[in-house]
């Protein structure tokens, strides 16, 4: 048994028992997959997956527990490999950040910026999703970690670290009728179409509940993954935008007023969210601590290894945040 053949068998599983779509993922033959896998399970001496003619139909209950156990044994050698490039001081390597398409727009362009200067030989591959999907890519081991953020409560699948707090604000056309207004409330929003990030859609978003709470129902227009849509779709006359305050630039202020979001609508929290039990590599540690200097490296790792509780210091503000970032040089 070897590894590179219980990773062969996850490649399949994850990739819908497909293996021509598993052997692309891990760069293999199919031929070459095919023939690791009738080798794994000849010393096994059962069958992993049930076959229908000459594909796989599923995965039997044999090869169910087997997987759980490749996956624990490739994690940990994973492990192992990261370790040891850390204390020889690798520079090398391959960062895979799962984030929103705000975060990756938005936040993480100079501190991507701060990382590459430090470890030019790293190649960072950011993939901007959802908010729905972001955590479910970090438990597919797809990511190195997650950004993403939320209102009120603590993200779940890894270890949560709290990066900065952020307000929502309301965008409008500069001759809209709520332009001369500093901070419109909850029932002037409601009575007009609004374009808002897909979240909103939930029935259990911040927003709706928000709304919800003043016995009103928000009129959502259109709603986008991505906030350059949603001040696209306001300037188009579509309705009032709410986006992150992140996303405004100084380019927006040549014909968009942004306002200030009703206190009614919580503040959010963008947190890291890191694997439980898993080594993380030097870079990846620095490009957290690039999104938030706050962060101390040594106290992130003594959580990952478990040595201590975690007690992150209070997050700052996107405008107190923004100020430290801006003084990166690119």
């Amino acid at each position: 048994m070897t590894l590179t053949q219980l990773r062969y068998l996850v490649a399949i599983a994850d990739s819908g028992l497909n293996i021509t779509v598993a052997a692309e993922r891990v760069h293999a033959t199919q031929p070459g997959m095919s023939k690791q896998l009738k080798q794994l399970e000849d010393e096994l001496g059962f069958l992993l997956f049930s076959r229908k003619g000459r594909s796989l139909d599923g995965i039997t209950s044999g090869g169910m527990q087997v997987l759980v156990h490749a996956r624990r044994l490739l994690a940990e050698a994973a492990n192992i490999r990261a370790y040891a490039a850390n204390q020889r001081s690798d520079a090398n390597g391959r960062l895979v950040l799962a984030t929103t398409h705000t975060q990756a727009r938005f936040v993480l362009p100079q501190a991507v910026a701060k990382l590459k200067r430090a470890y030019p030989q790293v190649s960072v591959h950011l993939m901007p999703t959802s908010d729905s999907e972001v955590l479910n890519m970090l438990a597919s081991g797809e990511a190195d970690f997650a950004l993403i953020s939320t209102a009120g409560h603590v993200p779940d699948g890894g270890i949560a670290v709290p990066l900065f707090r952020w307000q929502r604000k309301v965008l409008v056309p500069r001759d809209h009728a709520l332009a001369s207004i500093g901070a419109p409330t909850l029932a002037q929003l409601a009575a007009y179409p609004l374009v808002s990030y897909e979240s909103s859609i939930r029935p259990d978003s911040s927003l709706r509940r928000a709304f919800a709470a003043d016995g009103l129902e928000p009129q959502l227009a259109m709603t986008a993954r991505d906030a350059d849509l949603i001040k696209t779709y306001v300037r188009a006359g579509l309705g009032v935008g709410l986006l992150a305050e992140m996303a405004l630039t100084p380019e927006d202020a040549v014909d968009l007023v942004a306002l200030t979001a009703p206190a009614s609508i919580p503040e959010c929290i963008a947190w890291a969210v890191l694997p439980r039990e898993r080594v993380l590599r030097d870079y990846a540690t620095e490009l957290l601590h690039a999104v938030a200097p706050q962060l101390d490296r040594r106290d992130v790792r003594r959580v990952l290894e478990g040595n201590v509780e975690a007690d992150w210091p209070t997050p700052p503000s996107w405008t107190e945040l923004s100020e430290k970032i801006a003084t990166y040089v690119i």
